[in-house]
């Protein structure tokens, strides 16, 4: 009896055991892929201000820039001059050898003795016409003449002094002189070089004033009912980063430029130290009254074509239960860097799918 027990109690240990094992180390229960990727946030409205961005380049007022050209044909002798120099009105910076100089003073001369003779002729007139020798109408005509000779004398003077010379020089050389006071941009011409004033296909030198200076920005069609004129806008600067500039809206073009297609929106700043040089690049940003929005993680929002679409849980995970969940179409305001505006399709408190968007769309499609 003893040795037949002894079977019978082992077996019934192993099978006590066995048992035993298959009701505690049951295998746990794990997260489906979709559970494991999908992540999701609820969304709330709220008010965001929309900002338009222009790309603007600085440039000088153009009624305060000259370009030289020569008032004579010659041939450049100096010039003192170099592109950012800061010039003086009536500053010399060059010469400018002309043999239309010598001309210009012979024609002066002829003037002053045509007018001293005409004079000498209208003195006798009188003496005779006071003896009742001359006609009144000779008399008329003498002074007629007197009078044009004089005409012609100022013209004559005044063409000496346009091209910069003195009544009583002699010298064929002309001086070209800054004719305001501001920063030379371009030189265009060297000593030897001939200008002709006629043919002025290159000017001598270009002078800005850029106390005030003007940046433009491009604005396209579509956007210009987002701006007005007097809006405020925040200026950034290539060349200064973390430098924002503040002005306003002074204008902004009626026609459209042909190259760009693009309307010109200017703003006139103060230039203190002249920090700001014509043609650096810079940015415009406009920003506009808020609006009512939903702001989503830009990983939310699929584009297919011309659909624009988000993903929202309608049902919670429960147990062994998947989440649920329901393509919405939405419509797109402004996109950011790190979120998106939605302006349509989306509600207060919706819980919205904002990692394995992508995941979502795959199954469906399978």
């Amino acid at each position: 009896m003893k040795r037949q027990s002894l079977p019978i109690l082992i077996a019934a240990a192993l099978l006590a055991a066995l048992t035993a094992c298959n009701h505690n180390d049951a295998p746990p229960q794990t997260a489906t892929p979709q559970q494991q990727v999908v992540e999701t946030a609820a969304v709330h409205r709220s008010q965001v201000a929309s900002q338009l961005v222009l790309p603007a380049r600085i440039m000088a007022n153009p009624t305060d820039m000259v370009h030289i050209y020569p008032l004579i044909s010659g041939r450049v002798l100096s010039l003192k001059i170099l592109p950012g120099q800061e010039v003086h009105k009536g500053q010399a910076i060059g010469t400018l050898q002309s043999s239309d100089a010598a001309q210009a003073r012979s024609d002066f001369e002829k003037a002053k003795i045509e007018a001293a003779r005409a004079d000498l002729q209208l003195d006798r007139a009188k003496e005779l016409l006071q003896h009742e020798v001359m006609a009144q109408k000779d008399y008329d005509d003498l002074k007629a003449l007197d009078d044009s000779d004089h005409s012609e004398l100022e013209r004559a003077r005044q063409s000496l002094h346009l091209l910069g010379f003195s009544e009583n020089d002699t010298s064929d050389i002309v001086p070209i002189t800054a004719p305001i006071s501001g920063v030379v941009l371009d030189v265009d011409t060297g000593p030897g070089e001939l200008q002709r004033s006629l043919d002025n296909a290159n000017a001598i030198a270009t002078i800005a004033d850029i106390n005030d200076i003007w940046v433009v920005g491009d604005l396209y069609p579509r956007d210009q009912s987002s701006i007005r004129t007097g809006q405020p806008v925040d200026i950034t600067v290539n060349g200064y980063p973390g430098l924002t500039l503040h002005g306003t809206i002074s204008n902004i073009s009626d026609a459209v430029d042909p190259v760009s297609l693009t309307l010109k929106v200017r703003v006139v700043l103060q230039n203190p130290g002249h920090r700001l040089k014509p043609q650096m690049y810079a940015n415009m940003t406009v920003t506009s009254q808020k609006r009512d929005v939903i702001v989503v993680p830009a990983t939310a929002v699929i584009q297919n074509g011309h659909d624009t679409f988000v993903y929202v849980q309608t049902a919670p995970a429960s147990g062994s239960t998947a989440a649920k969940y329901v393509r919405r179409a939405v419509t797109l305001g402004e996109s950011h860097p790190d979120n998106d505006d939605i302006t349509q399709g989306l509600n207060d408190g919706d819980i919205v799918v904002t990692r394995g968007a992508e995941l979502l769309r795959a199954q469906e499609e399978q």
